[in-house]
């Protein structure tokens, strides 16, 4: 909280904020550091040794409150009631066109169906979803989601949800057959989709 409110400051800085000696101040930075939670840089201080300064990650940045997630909400709400059901469904068509766009070019170079889930899985990871892969007894590709760091705008809007599952069938190519089995929307634990290929279509 101090390093948030006051920016970077020194060990001795610190510890003189906390009540505490600069050294116990700077073990418990360096354990934080270990964390990832704080990191270090070097300033000049006149004459002598530079000072260490210690900031916040953007892990650390991370567990303040943010409230994004009900700003969303409330915009979409505004959007429904103030433009109507026709201008959310514009802007949930541009979003499913632009990641498909981005998805597409990302997997581009995938050889088969197995490469193209793999890809879309790191995709979905890097963007907050902790998604992975595995393949099933009879032949079909399992994805999975087991965070959603969209939920709060699919439970407003269901639409984002309907727009994804287009997404990975679009970018999957065709003949591919994408369905979704579990669904954190609807209570589950994770969002999961089995994808099939047919005769027509390398696995």
């Amino acid at each position: 909280m101090a390093l948030k409110m006051q920016g970077g400051l020194s060990a001795a800085a610190l510890g003189e904020k906390l009540g505490t000696s600069g050294e116990a101040a700077r073990q418990q930075l360096v354990r934080l550091a270990e964390e990832g939670l704080v990191e270090a840089h070097s300033a000049a201080a006149g004459v002598g040794r530079p000072t260490q300064i210690w900031s916040l990650t953007p892990a650390a940045q991370a567990r303040f409150p943010d409230t994004h997630a009900a700003l969303t909400v409330q915009l979409l709400d505004i959007v429904r009631t103030q433009l109507g059901e026709s201008a959310l469904d514009i802007i949930i068509a541009a979003r499913e066109a632009d990641t498909r766009r981005a998805y597409e070019a990302a997997i581009a170079s995938a050889p088969d169906l197995r490469a193209r889930v793999a890809a879309l899985a790191d995709l979905r990871s890097q963007e907050g979803y902790m998604a992975a892969w595995t393949e099933q007894a009879d032949g079909s590709l399992l994805l999975v989601e087991n965070h959603c760091p969209i939920c709060a705008a699919a439970i407003a809007c269901q639409g984002f949800c309907r727009a994804e599952l287009e997404v990975f069938r679009a970018v999957l190519g065709s003949g591919v057959e994408v369905e979704r089995q579990d669904h954190i929307i609807a209570g589950g634990r994770r969002c999961s989709y089995t994808i099939k290929a047919n005769n027509n279509v390398s696995a």
